[in-house]
């Protein structure tokens, strides 16, 4: 069976079957790509459940959910006692604040027990060294990828099939053709 292919408009997200020359939702001409969607994990890690029924909150098991500690005793706090296998954490703030020193951080404590991907679409990979470096982070499942095509990216997760993934930072990152 063919993949499905779908047009999305960069300027607003609408998606439409077929290729259209002015976004009906936001009015910007050209703005549509055409990309082939990701089929949705299932499963015990995935984003959707194989359960499609509702249920009651008495009723949802809370026991086989694992957490990874980041190293870090204040951010496990605020993540509730860890980042949750399957999740998507965004680290927000003003630009210079430190969120890519903090990131690799964490990598420098979860990478010495597990695989760690660090994908860069701001800085190259000798420019993350040099500051893993001053950090003292020099782990050898600790991955560096200056990257800004999620394919590429795709393809990186697919071959190493690490347990955790950063990518410093999301708006870099595109779909390309």
């Amino acid at each position: 069976m063919r993949p499905k292919t779908v047009f999305c408009c960069s300027e607003c997200g609408y998606e439409s079957p077929k290729w259209m020359g002015k976004c009906p939702q936001c009015g910007t001409w050209n703005s549509f790509a055409e990309f082939t969607p990701v089929e949705q994990p299932t499963g015990k890690h995935g984003l959707r459940s194989s359960n499609t029924q509702p249920a009651r909150i008495t009723e949802i098991n809370l026991d086989d959910e694992q957490r990874l500690s980041t190293g870090m005793e204040e951010l496990d706090r605020v993540l509730g006692g860890g980042a949750v296998l399957g999740s998507f954490v965004l680290v927000g703030g003003e630009p210079g604040v430190g969120k890519s020193t903090l990131l690799l951080q964490i990598c420098g404590s979860m990478c010495r027990e597990h695989t760690v991907l660090y994908v860069s679409g701001e800085e190259s990979a000798r420019q993350l060294k040099l500051r893993a470096n001053r950090l003292g982070v020099n782990e050898p499942e600790l991955y560096l990828y200056a990257q800004t095509k999620v394919e590429d990216v795709i393809a990186a997760i697919d071959k190493l099939s690490p347990e955790l993934v950063i990518i410093d930072s999301i708006q870099t990152v595109f779909c390309g053709n």
